[in-house]
């Protein structure tokens, strides 16, 4: 192994291929990887298919189809008034990761600062490594999961080249306070700062809360690089359809990582999601009512059963703080959870570098009532042998 990159080879398998892996393996229920049951929207289906029997199938554009590219830019005018412009300031990849990797390549430099938030999603930290990157952690603290001007000092300095932030929060559920994003903006733009956002879930938001894009900030329009999925906002995440935005002088740039990484992305996809974007205001608040609906019938059961639920406010996820419980180690708490009871989850201490918060565990009600009632009811044995052991 001397001879293989150090970062890479000293990486364990991911956590949400470990937990679906016994999953699949002990025929547990898989609350674990963040992915829903529904086949996403038919008529966005059935276009990819239609693409592939009558459509381009050779390579597409570096930067996109057009007509996604100005599906994109009109989407995030209408939701989020960003006023983009669809040639110059947008580009598609294979899958927000990817997008996140181009972003960060094109941005760090051996030596250069990153400022991540912790718990993270896990490829962060070696992308950052990868390119030379040294981080600075901010970890961020339950319930709340919110950060303050004392975390942000502590973590910018004139070494500070970029951040990376995700909102809303995975695998917290957070939604991030027009407050919060402004403290934050007002750091970058101190420090010269390119902000790297994460944005992934932003049509996935509950309770009538609205998402505030880092970029909408005073100061950010130029030095923000947004990515959104749209395999996450049509429930399709094994398309892996990346959506890239940023002002032109630092899209130029970002394309050029694109451009040796994947260089393009499947034709007949990309004009599915287009189909999508343009979909009418009605099938964003069904399907965010749909999701609402299985986090709140799902919280509540696990409330009734004793469990300790903490707010979510978007995403998939929502989490449980299992030290009430008497445990103090979510990794063997997981372990025993699916080998013993026959339910995947993910500790959230598997989303830290370093000082994780070990008594959380991560759930996703992104599934059909009858799969979630499968891991109630196996929940509820659970809870009776725990609340039998304290009598």
């Amino acid at each position: 192994m001397h001879l293989m990159n150090s970062i890479y080879a000293g990486l364990p398998n991911t956590i949400f291929d470990v937990m679906s892996n016994l999953a699949r393996e002990l025929n547990a229920v898989n609350l674990g990887q963040g992915f829903p049951d529904d086949p996403g929207p038919e008529d966005v289906r059935r276009k990819a298919a239609d693409e592939v029997l009558n459509g381009w199938n050779q390579y597409p554009p570096m930067m996109g189809l057009p007509i996604l590219r100005q599906a994109i830019a009109d989407h995030f005018n209408r939701f989020q008034n960003l006023g983009l412009d669809p040639m110059t300031e947008t580009m598609v990849t294979s899958g927000a990761t990817e997008a996140i990797a181009d972003s960060i390549l094109a941005v760090v430099e051996p030596g250069d600062e990153v400022v991540l938030f912790q718990p993270m999603y896990d490829a962060y930290l070696p992308l950052v490594q990868r390119a030379g990157g040294v981080p600075k952690f901010v970890n961020l603290r339950p319930p709340h999961w919110d950060f303050t001007r004392e975390d942000l000092e502590k973590a910018f300095s004139t070494k500070t080249r970029a951040i990376v932030f995700n909102n809303p929060h995975n695998p917290c559920g957070v939604i991030y306070s027009r407050e919060q994003l402004a403290l934050l903006a007002e750091f970058c733009v101190k420090f010269d700062v390119i902000a790297i956002c994460d944005e992934v879930w932003e049509h996935l938001i509950f309770d009538g809360k609205s998402h505030i894009p880092l970029m909408a900030m005073p100061g950010m329009r130029g030095r923000t690089i947004k990515v959104s999925s749209a395999g996450k906002i049509f429930s399709l995440t094994g398309w892996k359809i990346g959506m890239v935005m940023a002002a032109p002088e630092i899209m130029r740039v970002v394309a050029k990582a694109h451009q040796f990484t994947t260089f393009t992305t499947a034709p007949n996809l990309q004009s599915a999601v287009a189909l999508g974007l343009g979909k009418d205001d009605d099938y964003f608040r069904t399907m965010r009512a749909s999701f609402q609906r299985s986090r709140d019938r799902f919280c509540a059961r696990m409330t009734e059963l004793g469990f300790s639920v903490m707010p979510s406010e978007g995403t998939y996820f929502v989490t449980v703080d299992i030290a009430p419980l008497g445990e103090a180690d979510d990794a063997e708490f997981c372990q025993r959870l699916v080998r013993e009871y026959g339910v995947a989850a993910i500790p959230v201490s598997a989303f830290y570098a370093q000082d994780p918060v070990k008594t959380v565990v991560r759930f996703c009600f992104a599934k059909k009532d009858e799969t979630l009632d499968a891991a109630l009811a196996k929940l509820e044995k659970l809870a009776a042998r725990q609340r039998s052991e304290v009598a």
